[in-house]
């Protein structure tokens, strides 16, 4: 298959899939590949869920666009549904994560204005990432996102993630912040998690009460069931103001979406933002799919036993090499000592396993299988991965 007409913004894998059931992958040979990765925490409920695939052709064949100068009857109900599993009050529907961090920020931007502020700024963490539209490419760390772009870094202060000292000291030095940017859990950044777990984000949110700014969460990667629960704030007692989501949200289907409650409230109206695409009847019905498999099964429940079992397995065969895990539920980092080569061990993985993994973060393996594993799935994973990296770590 050539790629010549294709823009070479991805350095692809050589290999290519025709078709998905569930935890696997077959290449046109059918070979089956175990997918630890589900198009990069997209596909939680694995490849061509059943529920879903009935629900896309059922729609498709019925309505799929109108656009939102029309009311949605499907987008009013996956509304509706997504609040109540989140806590929020209201939500706007974009197609990716990049376009629901957009729609937060520029919310942000307007609840600055509407305060008197002439240039506010957002306070985001290290070693983050928020997408490649201009603005979310500008509250991303990740040089590589962001070398060429002439990103928009005076509208954001960086702090290291995890640190609450170091976000109280920037309130002191600077006036003009109006909002915080955290993903829970740093997925790009190297599956990075708190000292301290999710009470991290408690205190974050104090410490917007205190100065009234907006507590934004990303929840791109770690919302829809991720980390065991529907969003992984819901481990604390933390409430957003703003939280952003989508990977998960449509299970292989493109679709964001940026929800509101408390000091966001009301702060769009109409003619505020928009998208042509944005909530679709077809990407609607796809979210309320998903929304009921999560809700009336017991998938989120079985990510955290699978997750937990794969992170304990995987570090007890390889203890003597230093090496460790962190994540939560079926968001599963692998950390490896950090003078290891990591370089090859995608393609190795691919090529001598048939397993499917990432890296991140330049020694952290990225696992996030699909929420609905079974043990005997989760078993391969563990033992193809210490078979993959037992000679390395040996040498």
């Amino acid at each position: 298959m050539s790629a010549s007409y294709l823009m070479p913004t991805y350095a692809r894998q050589p290999i290519s899939f025709t078709r998905g059931a569930g935890s696997w992958l077959y290449t046109e040979d059918d070979t089956p590949y175990l997918d630890a990765l589900t198009g990069i925490a997209v596909c939680g409920l694995g490849h061509c869920h059943p529920t879903i695939t009935q629900a896309i052709q059922e729609q498709a064949a019925t309505l799929i666009h109108t656009s939102n100068l029309f009311g949605v009857d499907w987008q009013e109900r996956a509304g509706e549904a997504l609040c109540q599993a989140a806590g929020m009050d209201s939500v706007f529907f974009a197609n990716s994560g990049a376009e629901a961090n957009e729609a937060a920020l520029k919310m942000a931007r307007l609840y600055a204005n509407n305060k008197g502020f002439a240039r506010p700024k957002v306070i985001v963490m290290e070693n983050s990432f928020h997408g490649r539209t201009l603005l979310s490419v500008s509250a991303t760390a990740n040089p590589k996102a962001r070398e060429g772009f002439f990103t928009l870094d005076d509208d954001f202060i960086r702090v290291p993630f995890g640190d609450v000292d170091a976000v109280k000291q920037a309130a002191e030095q600077h006036q003009d912040i109006c909002a915080i940017l955290v993903e829970p859990i740093q997925g790009e950044g190297g599956l990075n998690t708190p000292k301290n777990g999710f009470t991290y984000l408690e205190e974050l949110e104090a410490v917007c009460d205190a100065n009234d700014w907006l507590f934004m969460l990303d929840e791109v990667q770690t919302g829809n069931g991720r980390t065991g629960k529907y969003f992984a704030y819901q481990h604390s007692n933390a409430r957003p103001d703003v939280l952003t989501t989508a990977k998960g949200l449509g299970n292989g289907f493109p679709v964001g979406a940026c929800m509101v409650r408390g000091r966001a409230n009301g702060l769009f109206s109409a003619g505020s933002h928009g998208s042509t695409y944005g909530g679709t009847p077809l990407a609607s019905r796809v979210v309320y799919s998903v929304y009921q498999e999560l809700s009336n099964t017991d998938v989120m429940s079985n990510a955290v036993t699978e997750g937990d079992f794969i992170r304990s397995q995987v570090t007890d065969a390889l203890k003597d090499y230093g090496v460790s895990s962190r994540g939560a539920g079926m968001m599963i980092g692998i950390v490896l000592p950090e003078h290891i080569d990591c370089s090859q061990l995608v393609n190795r993985a691919r090529d001598e396993q048939k397993l499917i993994i990432n890296v991140t973060g330049g020694h952290v393996i990225r696992l996030l299988p699909p929420l609905n594993m079974t043990r005997d799935e989760s078993t391969q994973v563990v033992e193809r991965l210490v078979a993959l990296l037992k000679p390395t770590l040996a040498q």
